[in-house]
Formats: C-alpha cells, sequence, structure tokens
C-alpha cells in the first residue's frame, strides 16, 4: 500500500477480521498488522489465526501504524479517539471508520487535530471478499492516503469513492442493509419451497444457488438487469405470471419504501450521534 504499510486496528470484531483475510491474502505481510482490543480472548484469537500483532493498548497499536483502523461500535468512538490524540503525529496518519453515524468533524474533534479521516460504509459480505463499500474522504487526505485506503477496502470487496460525506446514508440504505433486503426475499421463497413439499435442505439449495446464479448473471453479463428479467420472461409464461403478482402487490414501491427508511434512519442515527 505504498509507504502506508502499517495497518492498526482498533476493536477485534468481523469487520478486523474481514479486512485482516483481505490484506494477508493480497500479499500484506503479518507483521505490517496489529490489532487492539480490551478482550484478550478475541484479539488473541485473530493474533494466533493470521500471526499479527496484538496488544490491549490502543494508543500502542496507533504509535505503531500508519493506517488506523477505526472498527469498535460508534458510542466508543468518541472515547477511543479521545485516546487517540495522545499519540505522537497523530495528525500525519491516516484514520480509517467504519463506525455508522459518526461524521468526519466528530472523529477530528475527538482527535484534537485535522488529522486525514476517511469514512467508510462496508457490508456484511466483506467477511467473504465480496464487500460493497462506499468511501468518503476528508480534504485532510492526501493522494497516497487515499489510494492505500482503496486497497485496503478493495481487499474485501469492491468500492466506490463519494464526492459527498452525506451520501454515506444513502450508500446504507443500499449496500450497508442490503444484504437483509435480499435474505428476506430468500428466507420467503424457502418458506414457499417447503410448501411445496421440498425438504429443508432441498429448500435451502433451491434457493441459495437460484440467487447466487443470478447475482453471477448481473456480475458477468454487461447487460442491463431489466434485460436480463425480459430475457427470462415470456409473455404469458410462469414467470411473468409471478411478476405481475409482484407489481400488482406493489413490490416496487415496497422496495422503495423500505430503502428510504434505512437512508431516513441513518440520518437520524447521525444527528442522535451528534
Amino acid at each position: 500500500m505504498n509507504s502506508l504499510t502499517k495497518v492498526a486496528f482498533i476493536g477485534a470484531g468481523n469487520m478486523a477480521k474481514a479486512i485482516s483475510i483481505g490484506l494477508i491474502n493480497s500479499g500484506s505481510k503479518p507483521e505490517s498488522i496489529m490489532v487492539a482490543n480490551p478482550s484478550a480472548e478475541k484479539r488473541l484469537a485473530l493474533a494466533n489465526e493470521f500471526g499479527i500483532g496484538q496488544t490491549d493498548d490502543n494508543v500502542k497499536a496507533a504509535e505503531f501504524a500508519d493506517i488506523i483502523v477505526l472498527a469498535v461500535k460508534p458510542h466508543f468512538i468518541n472515547t477511543v479517539c479521545t485516546q487517540l490524540s495522545q499519540v505522537n503525529n497523530i495528525q500525519n496518519k491516516l484514520i480509517i471508520s467504519v463506525a455508522a453515524g459518526i461524521t468526519v468533524a466528530q472523529i477530528q474533534q475527538a482527535l484534537a487535530c485535522q488529522a486525514g479521516v476517511v469514512r467508510v460504509m462496508p457490508n456484511t459480505p466483506s467477511q467473504l471478499g465480496l464487500g460493497m463499500s462506499g468511501l468518503f474522504a476528508s480534504l485532510e487526505v492526501n493522494a497516497a492516503q487515499k489510494s492505500a485506503a482503496d486497497k485496503l477496502m478493495k481487499a474485501v470487496g469492491e468500492v466506490i469513492w463519494l464526492t459527498s460525506e452525506t451520501k454515506i446514508d444513502a450508500i446504507t440504505a443500499v449496500a450497508g442493509s442490503g444484504p437483509a433486503y435480499f435474505f428476506l426475499f430468500m428466507e420467503a421463497m424457502q418458506k414457499q419451497a417447503l410448501a411445496f413439499g421440498f425438504s429443508g435442505e432441498e429448500s435451502r439449495m433451491l434457493v441459495q444457488q437460484t440467487a447466487l446464479g443470478a447475482a453471477q448473471m448481473v456480475a458477468h453479463n454487461n447487460i442491463d438487469i431489466s434485460q436480463l428479467r425480459e430475457n427470462v420472461t415470456s409473455k404469458g409464461g410462469t414467470t411473468f405470471a409471478a411478476l405481475e403478482q409482484f407489481r400488482e402487490n406493489g413490490l416496487e414501491q415496497i422496495v422503495s419504501g423500505a430503502m428510504t427508511a434505512a437512508f431516513n434512519r441513518a440520518q437520524e442515527m447521525a444527528k442522535n450521534n451528534n
């Protein structure tokens, strides 16, 4: 990652683990990664599995690193950043935050300096290297730091850079919460497959492989999603009958309303953290 080679994770949860795996799989050396966490069990599990450094001291981890990934729950961010304000040259380090609802300004205020901050909204498929993340960089982030953040998050999936911090809330509504939308749809399909008489194992396989195949068709064809839908829909056929039911029951309005609700809630959470 250019000259920015040392990464410290503050927090040892799923996202710290996912990014650590991605970094190591993409060629980073384990000794260039450190995790800090008050729970010895969590940090030692990561250290033992991947050979990375570990400590219970957030300041020590931050002093080690060029890139500091804030991978703690939002309500811990202020406390953690206040601790990190003690770190020498903290203003020269890149701060990457995956905490929802915590703004660049809030992080910089707690750090007591104008450090370069990149906010990231990842999603849970990052744990499989199939994530979708939105990134926003503060004005203090230089080109090398932006490139490093890009490579770090590409280690767990695809990324898009946002020109406005407020778009983080839209990313939350589309990609951050999005996997749950598909899980709910798949759950409904699985229940109906069971009603058709398939076993639990058969129902799951039917649904998961169909969903996987559909996603891969989108990924591997430079064709509009609407065209892919039309390609499997013969007028008067079985798919047509199913899609007509979706339309009659207002599926598009349901999806639009749900995503708007997620977006509004993300904005509310951000305001509550101010």
